[in-house]
């Protein structure tokens, strides 16, 4: 496969939010066709007329479509970018038009979960057969057998102004790793390669919680030292709880773990850090995720691992803190005051 194309077929792209939109502009400017699906024909028709989405300016390669039959057979390579709440409703419907040669590299940085949180108690406890990365979610619902994802420090605005970044492309398969490196790469993108396939979903997913966390820490201007305690107990405790459901503790030490956790833990670009901050001004949970166009998917895994931990017998005394900070059981005063005072045990000891 050339680095310029990977055939003469277009690339899809499932999702027109800001990463979504960001990947797409990435793979057109390689000289790519790039098939673009929003989730609503008038969203596609609006896309298509405007030539702009989420802000960004869509690259003259990029067509935009709301037809998955479409998409499924005309591109071999499709890069899954939804809200993991809207995934597998999504890979059920694009899973008819999916055969084994497909390749699927999804940036979708949240967990699905298969079971109703109200209805877990001590007699049915969270565990792991409950919960899915992306990953297993394609698996599950299609035919596909070459799965990769994309993880790292990506916020999308930075990536759409052309600013440098680097991703890690994650996947079983030298072969999907090489696919996402030779369509994605260029001159300010690096791509590095993993094959450890769910430690780097687990990265992706746990660094929400505490980029949550980092925003309360601005909002109540507490300072950069503060900040950097907290990031890096948080990275100890993204290590124990990714170990706990199958992660490798290497992953959570490179670009995808400390990488993605310092870029979301410090930037107003980051939707997590942003909830973070506006609930430390004194805003509900519910007020935030109402005004929120895009989802932050810290929300929604604070509340699962918090049953996860308990379940594994995991303290993870951040993620318990905000959890009872969104349920309002505490105020994010008090729970910076409850974790300075904190027994946290020896500063490292996983490795």
């Amino acid at each position: 496969m050339g680095s310029k194309n990977t055939s003469e077929k277009p690339i899809g792209v499932i999702g027109a939010g800001s990463f979504g939109t960001a990947v797409s502009n990435i793979l057109a400017e390689k000289n790519q066709r790039v098939i673009l699906y929003a989730r609503t024909a008038e969203k596609a028709a609006l896309l298509n007329s405007t030539r702009e989405s989420s802000g960004h300016k869509l690259h003259d390669h990029i067509e935009v479509t709301n037809d998955l039959e479409y998409i499924g057979t005309s591109c071999d390579v499709i890069f899954p970018v939804v809200p993991s709440a809207n995934f597998r409703a999504m890979m059920k419907e694009l899973a008819p038009f999916l055969r084994p040669y497909h390749i699927l590299i999804h940036g979708t940085k949240g967990f699905d979960l298969n079971v109703d949180l109200k209805k877990i108690d001590a007699q049915n406890p969270l565990s792991r057969e409950h919960v899915r990365t992306m990953s297993e979610v394609i698996k599950e619902e299609s035919s596909v057998v070459r799965i990769g994802c994309l993880a790292g420090p990506n916020l999308a605005r930075e990536i759409s102004e052309k600013k440098p970044a680097a991703t890690v492309v994650a996947s079983h398969f030298d072969e999907v790793i090489r696919v996402g490196q030779n369509l994605l790469k260029n001159d300010r993108f690096l791509i590095y390669g993993s094959n450890d396939l769910i430690g780097i979903e687990l990265c992706g997913i746990l660094k929400n919680i505490i980029a949550v966390g980092a925003g309360t820490i601005a909002g109540l201007e507490l300072g950069e030292n503060a900040k950097a305690l907290f990031i890096s107990r948080g990275l100890v405790e993204m290590v124990h709880i990714g170990k706990a459901l199958g992660g490798n503790a290497e992953a959570f030490l490179g670009l995808a773990g400390v990488g993605d956790l310092v870029a979301t833990s410090s930037s107003h670009l980051s939707r997590n850090f942003t909830v973070g901050n506006r609930l430390a001004k004194g805003e509900t949970i519910d007020q935030i995720i109402e005004s929120m166009e895009e989802v932050a998917e810290g929300v929604k895994t604070i509340r699962i691992i918090n049953e996860l931990s308990q379940t594994y017998k995991v303290r993870c005394p951040i993620t318990e803190t905000l959890y009872r900070i969104i349920n309002q059981e505490m105020t994010v005063g008090d729970a910076h005051k409850y974790l300075m005072k904190f027994p946290f045990r020896a500063e490292i000891d996983f490795m």
